[in-house]
């Protein structure tokens, strides 16, 4: 064996005790995670839902920042510029991890430079109408708009939102002519369907809950893979024939690709039982929201589809960066 070869196995020897002695380290101290949205919204809830159960896990406190701009863009990129040990977390949120490298260029690549750790929050998409539309199903809906062709208004959450990609989801599955609306919220875009102003919207069935039950309006179907906790009397879009109408907020905690492996293996493994703590579920149910499947690989997969799925909207329906 050459000197050359002798001195690269030293070196990878030196890497690998190395690394093992930080894996038994960490953590070390408290845990940081980014979260690239503003206070009081579902993927702030979600991450502080879960911060006490994951920290006791991990044996040390659990810190959330909140970092917003850019439509969650701005911290994500931030993120990888830190030190990757393991002691900084982003949330990974379907709008900069599927939707926005979709729309623009951005400074990473979610498959090579982020590992999924799992899921936080899952919330379906539901579609409702005020109710003077005189529709009470997803039937009754698609006839009504294929009668009226490029009349019926839908709003969203503004453009590229998930909330916009699910009316061109539902165009396409339904074969319907229907008008986008965009508001810069939901917040915003309930008021209007209340007021008469907008026949429809897509909101995240959380947040329309309570106007739902009020009856200031009528939700028609969940675009999940299962009824929402938020609203279990609404048919999925499965249920109402659509099965392929799917559109979910989602949020998860995810870390670079450049922490060592042993690292990113206790984090999964803490996540993976925190994900089930029943204070944790009860708490989650409370909200509308879910878990989603625990573990690792769920969120992985959850990321892959959306990307696939959502890049393919984008493009098929021309929906170009504000």
């Amino acid at each position: 064996m050459n000197f050359v070869a002798k001195g690269l196995m030293a070196a990878a020897a030196i890497a690998s005790v190395s690394t093992s002695a930080l894996a038994q380290d960490f953590p070390s101290r408290p845990v940081r995670i980014s979260v690239p949205y503003a206070a009081g919204g579902p993927s702030d809830t979600g991450t502080r839902l879960i911060q006490d159960a994951f920290g006791r896990q991990l044996g040390q406190p659990i810190i959330v920042e909140n970092r917003g701009g850019g439509g969650g863009l701005n911290a994500t990129e931030q993120y990888l510029k830190g030190e990757p040990d393991g002691h900084n977390l982003v949330l990974g949120a379907i709008g900069p991890f599927t939707i926005i490298p979709a729309l623009k260029p951005v400074s990473y690549n979610v498959e090579k430079d982020f590992v999924a750790l799992g899921t936080v929050w899952r919330s379906a998409q539901v579609l409702a109408v005020r109710p003077s539309l005189g529709v009470k199903t997803m039937a009754e809906f698609v006839a009504y708009a294929k009668a009226n062709p490029n009349k019926v208004t839908i709003g969203s959450a503004g453009i590229g939102a998930v909330t916009h990609l699910a009316i061109e989801l539902l165009k396409r599955e339904a074969k319907v002519d229907v008008i986008h609306v965009p508001f810069r919220s939901t917040s915003e875009s309930m008021p209007q369907l209340i007021g008469g102003q907008i026949d429809a919207l897509f909101g995240d069935g959380p947040i329309i809950a309570p106007q739902v039950n009020s009856g200031r309006m009528m939700a028609l179907a969940v675009a999940g893979p299962k009824r929402g906790l938020a609203l279990p009397n609404v048919p999925t879009m499965a249920e109402a024939g659509f099965p392929s109408v799917e559109a979910e907020s989602w949020f998860g905690l995810a870390v670079s690709s450049k922490v060592p492996a042993p690292i990113v293996k206790q984090l999964r493994d803490a996540l993976a039982v925190a994900q089930k703590d029943p204070v944790y579920l009860g708490n989650l149910a409370k909200q509308g929201a879910s878990a989603g499947d625990p573990g690792a690989e769920a969120y992985h997969t959850l990321i892959v589809t959306d990307v696939k799925k959502w890049s393919a909207i984008i493009k098929a329906a021309g929906i170009k960066a504000e």
